[in-house]
């Protein structure tokens, strides 16, 4: 994981948060980079991550935009959570596919903060988000 331009301890606490957070324990899901405003994050596809149909399951990609673009929220040093996301599919992911999605914030306000994530395997985008996050408050370090 690399931090790209964000105070030390804020990536320290991002970096504790990712590896500690249960659902994102579950999913597999790991913090790749961060920097003011956005965050890569990434998850190398399992059995447990696929549908009926055996190919990944899109809630997993929905999961892993929505970790992105929380992340880079939280990369501005805000606490946030989601009001709203909408995902679109491109194409299908496929089993031992590792995918890695890039959040990025598009406008921080006061109280509202919009956000849009692409995931990419390989060199093929399968899915993009967009966001919106009601403020919390602020990160205490």
């Amino acid at each position: 994981m690399r931090n790209e331009g964000i105070e030390e301890a804020l990536f320290q606490f991002m970096v504790d948060v990712v590896n500690n957070t249960p659902f994102y324990g579950l999913l597999g899901i790991e913090l790749l980079r961060v920097g003011p405003g956005f965050a890569e994050l990434a998850v190398v596809t399992g059995e447990q991550h696929t549908n009926p149909v055996g190919v990944i399951h899109g809630g997993l990609l929905m999961s892993l935009a929505d970790a992105a673009m929380g992340n880079a929220v939280r990369s501005l040093g805000i606490k946030a959570v989601t009001v709203d996301c909408s995902t679109l599919f491109t194409s299908p992911v496929l089993l031992g596919e590792k995918v890695v999605a890039k959040g990025k914030v598009i406008k921080a306000g006061k109280s509202m903060i919009f956000a849009r994530a692409e995931i990419w395997s390989d060199d093929k985008l399968v899915s993009s988000a967009e966001a919106a996050f009601y403020k919390t408050g602020e990160v205490s370090l």
